[in-house]
């Protein structure tokens, strides 16, 4: 009886793991475009900060 009742809960879960359907669900997305605008940057904007960095250096060494 013991064996009867352990191979009917493997029936059971056997059938439940494979209740899902191997048809393929078509599935259509529409490709999103993102559009993002540069900003221009000027030239003097890259300077700027290793000016800060070496009047920084030597506002220190002059103490």
């Amino acid at each position: 009886m013991k064996k009867i009742a352990l191979a009917a809960v493997f029936v059971g879960a056997a059938s439940t793991a494979m209740a899902g359907s191997y048809a393929k669900d078509e599935v259509v997305m529409e490709p999103v475009i993102v559009v993002e605008e540069t900003q221009q940057s000027s030239s003097s904007a890259a300077i700027v900060i290793p000016l800060m960095l070496v009047a920084i250096i030597a506002a220190a060494a002059a103490q």
